[in-house]
């Protein structure tokens, strides 16, 4: 049997481009915050941290305990490299400064959702962490520096605590995932350049919304379900676990598309998914792969951000039923 890197011997060997010297160690810490992290799940009902908090996020969402304890993790455990100047994350308002001692060579900004899918911890079902890492234009960073477009994004990856706990990323030359040995405390490279397939007959979304998306969504998932009796000649599978993390890991394992489109249930807000820690770190793994991501209108990695939570539509996965899915969104826009 060959050998497995672990991911040390990865970010030394493997890990080219121009940020290197200081993605090696920013994602080192990334590795053990999610390490950490996954010991606080498994653990979370001997610990009696499986319940909600009488707080909401900045998105009005009730937040579990182990939101807030898996925030605390991941800033805790990402000041150590002295490479990251600020973070954000899911949890707070606002972004998160780092101490002045933490950022001997602070350049760099994380942005983060650390626990992606926390309606499931209570049923035991897949969820992850989200991350981004952008190149900051200052030392001392503002708001400002953070709303930079998702094609400015020096690295992106999420981990899936699942039937075993993964650490996927890209630096912009292709997607490699790692499984963690939680018995040794080292993720070793288990899918090496991950391509999403262009093809696919499973679709993922939630259809209870199915009543307030708008007709191009509504026209695409109806083909699906009239499947070799319908014009697209084959029949689809659909799926859905309410963590973006668990439909996206699937997607680059096995194909498929995943929608969080624009509807009408909240006909205030823009879509569901955050643009800067869900939407443009996952877009860029999916295209990194192989895949396409969009709004329906707009590739989402080209949005200039207005905002630290700003919501999106969500369309990624398969490039041909993305493709597919933007075509019906031009007609109905004519």
């Amino acid at each position: 049997m060959t050998p497995l890197y672990t991911i040390t011997e990865f970010l030394i060997d493997h890990l080219q481009c121009e940020h290197k010297e200081a993605l090696a160690p920013m994602l080192a810490d990334v590795a053990a915050a999610c390490k950490e992290i996954a010991v606080a799940i498994e653990a979370g009902a001997l610990n009696g941290n499986m319940g909600s908090l009488d707080s909401e996020n900045v998105q009005g969402e009730v937040q579990k305990a182990l939101d807030m304890i898996t925030h605390d993790i991941f800033i805790a455990t990402n000041q150590r490299s002295g490479y990251v100047a600020a973070m954000a994350s899911e949890e707070v308002a606002e972004i998160i400064e780092v101490p002045l001692n933490y950022r001997q060579n602070g350049d760099y900004l994380l942005v983060f959702d650390p626990l992606d899918g926390s309606s499931n911890v209570n049923v035991n079902i897949s969820v992850g962490t989200i991350f981004s890492i952008l190149k900051s234009a200052s030392k001392q960073p503002t708001l400002a520096d953070f709303l930079q477009a998702g094609t400015a994004q020096v690295c992106a990856g999420y981990a899936l605590y699942g039937t075993s706990t993964m650490l996927v990323f890209t630096t912009g030359k292709g997607v490699n995932g790692f499984t963690l040995d939680a018995k040794v405390g080292e993720f070793y490279l288990t899918h090496p350049n991950m391509q999403i397939t262009p093809d696919t007959q499973e679709f993922s979304i939630n259809m209870s919304n199915y009543r307030f998306w708008q007709e191009p969504v509504q026209r695409y998932v109806d083909e699906c379900l009239l499947g070799a009796d319908g014009i697209r000649g084959e029949d689809f599978n659909m799926r859905w676990v309410a963590s973006m993390v668990a439909e996206v890991h699937r997607i680059l394992v096995r194909g498929g598309i995943f929608m969080y489109p624009l509807d009408m249930k909240q006909p205030t807000k823009a879509g569901k998914l955050r643009l800067m820690y869900e939407a443009n770190p996952m877009s860029l793994i999916v295209e990194q792969a192989g895949g396409a991501a969009s709004t329906g209108l707009q590739r989402i990695l080209d949005i200039q951000p207005s905002g630290l939570h700003q919501r999106v539509p969500v369309i990624m996965g398969s490039r041909n039923e993305v493709e597919r899915l933007i075509g019906y969104h031009k007609i109905n826009a004519d």
